[in-house]
């Protein structure tokens, strides 16, 4: 194994993979007995497909190469279709160091093992970064068209899955720059879309440094604010609804490595009336990650997929060098923390960096690890199990 367990309470390794020694995994999600997991971009690798069929024994079956100066980090699976998007790598200064792909890949699953790219959608710019879509005519992701100085929100076609068709944008004031916008707000602040979750005619979209914005999407065409919550946080990533509370839970992702990076937190907000408000923070996992090497905080929640383990009380969140933690959130005033796991450093890192995480129906976690860890799978003890069947919708 390339990873062991360093802490935990609640959960015990099942089993891990190397992803044949390419282990800078990002996005994760199992679909029947297949897992198919996207590459941060390090290792040049794109996306690697595994039988997971007996979890215990996972086995790399495929695994293609990202495009040069590309990462082909999220995937997204629905209606018997693979999509993943093509962004230019890497993301911070300098950037890419020659031609990258920039837009969104569709693969047929006629064979679930053995994707077979059907169509792109060529988007310019910087390209595809998240996409949220589970199944239906509409897809939508953050990207970074030409003309935009960041990420905005866009809005794609598939009824023909072979030719994705762009029908709706929605971006912050001051993101436009061809069109002679100017930014809108504060000096030394990211203002960039990083997805949406929806429940029902709302879009909860996280906004980096804006934090929560609220669109109406009933219809998908036309896009219109609805709400903006603030609450000062850093980079906010997930925004997930629990839409039979009135709740969202957020997520403001670390980027900054330690030790003593300024801790960043996940929120619990309140979208019961007409306007969105804070209620509270989760609590930290704890000093000591703080003063650890590379990303220590709050990264992606498991965001209840249809077909996967889905609940409204018990939420899973992957922290970087602080694993995965599961919160209780029977009390949204006090939430607690009820179970966590901690991998050993992988190969060539101090310190694990838990990335993205996915529970699947059987109550499985599977998570990998953004720097060399791959992916591990997770077995709730009787403790939580017992906790995440009651708490299931």
């Amino acid at each position: 194994m390339t990873v062991g367990t360093a802490s935990a309470d609640g959960l015990r390794l099942l089993s891990q993979h190397d992803l044949g020694g390419r282990g800078d995994g990002m996005q994760v999600l199992r679909e029947g007995d297949v897992l198919y997991v996207a590459h941060n971009g390090t290792t040049g690798a794109g996306t690697s497909i595994l039988d997971v069929s007996d979890p215990a024994r996972p086995r790399l079956v495929r695994q293609w190469d990202a495009p040069a100066n590309t990462h082909t980090h999220k995937v997204q699976i629905a209606d018997g279709l693979l999509l993943v998007n093509h962004e230019g790598f890497p993301l911070r200064p300098p950037g890419p160091q020659g031609p990258w792909s920039a837009g969104l890949a569709v693969y047929s699953l006629e064979d679930p093992l053995d994707p077979q790219q059907i169509g792109f959608w060529e988007c310019g710019g910087r390209g595809v970064h998240r996409i949220v879509w589970e199944g239906g005519r509409y897809a939508h992701m953050s990207a970074t068209p030409p003309g935009f100085n960041d990420r905005i929100w866009v809005v794609v076609d598939m009824l023909d899955p072979t030719n994705p068709v762009p029908v709706a944008k929605w971006w912050w004031p001051g993101q436009w720059v061809e069109g002679g916008e100017q930014p809108t707000w504060p000096e030394g602040k990211r203002y960039a879309a990083h997805h949406a979750l929806l429940d029902g005619d709302r879009a909860y979209l996280g906004y980096d440094d804006a934090n929560l914005v609220v669109l109406d999407v009933s219809d998908m065409t036309a896009p219109k604010q609805v709400d903006h919550l603030s609450w000062g946080g850093d980079a906010t990533h997930t925004c997930l609804p629990l839409p039979g509370r009135g709740l969202v839970v957020a997520t403001d992702e670390q980027q900054k490595d330690g030790p003593g990076a300024h801790e960043l937190f996940s929120h619990v907000l309140d979208v019961s009336g007409e306007q969105a408000r804070y209620v509270s923070r989760f609590p930290s996992p704890g000093e000591q990650y703080l003063q650890q090497e590379l990303r220590c905080g709050p990264h992606n929640f498991h965001e209840n997929r249809a077909g996967s383990y889905r609940s409204e009380r018990v939420v899973f969140a992957t922290y970087f060098n602080a694993g995965v933690r599961v919160y209780d959130l029977a009390d949204p005033e006090h939430v607690e923390e009820v179970a966590h796991w901690v991998s050993t450093p992988p190969e060539g890192q101090p310190v694990p960096q838990a990335n993205d995480l996915f529970v699947d129906a059987a109550g499985l976690v599977w998570v990998t690890d953004r720097g060399s860890g791959g992916v591990a799978c997770l077995q709730p003890e009787d403790g939580l199990a017992a906790l995440m069947a009651e708490a299931a919708q």
